[in-house]
C-alpha cells in the first residue's frame, strides 16, 4: 500500500513520540532481527528502530531492507534512527486510523 503525504506526516508525528523498539548492533540485519521486527509490528503497527555506531549501515539503507523484507512502509529516517509502518492482521490491536485525502 503506498502511502499518501498526508499519512506520511500523520505518521511521522506518531512516531517522534516513540522509543526506539528495536536496536541494530554490530551484527547488522539477522534473522532474528527480522523475526523481532515482524513480532513489533503486528503488536504495534509503527515502530521506531535505532542503529548502533558500529552497524555497517545507514538509518536509510537498514530502513530499505526491512521495509522491503517485512513489506512496510519507510515512514522517515533521522541520523541513526528510522520509522516502520504496516497495518496489522492480528485481532485485538489498536489500529492506527491513517487519514484519507
Amino acid at each position: 500500500m503506498a502511502l499518501t503525504k498526508k499519512q506520511i506526516k500523520q505518521l511521522r508525528s506518531l512516531g517522534q513520540q516513540l522509543k526506539p523498539e528495536l536496536i541494530i548492533g554490530k551484527n547488522g540485519i539477522t534473522d532474528a532481527t527480522i523475526a523481532q521486527a515482524e513480532e513489533s509490528l503486528e503488536a504495534h503497527e509503527l515502530i521506531k528502530c535505532s542503529l548502533l555506531e558500529g552497524c555497517g549501515y545507514t538509518a536509510k539503507e537498514a530502513g530499505e531492507e526491512f521495509a522491503e523484507r517485512l513489506h512496510a512502509d519507510l515512514v522517515q529516517t533521522i541520523g541513526h534512527r528510522f520509522v516502520l509502518y504496516r497495518e496489522t492482521s492480528k485481532e485485538g490491536v489498536k489500529k492506527i486510523r491513517l487519514v484519507r485525502e
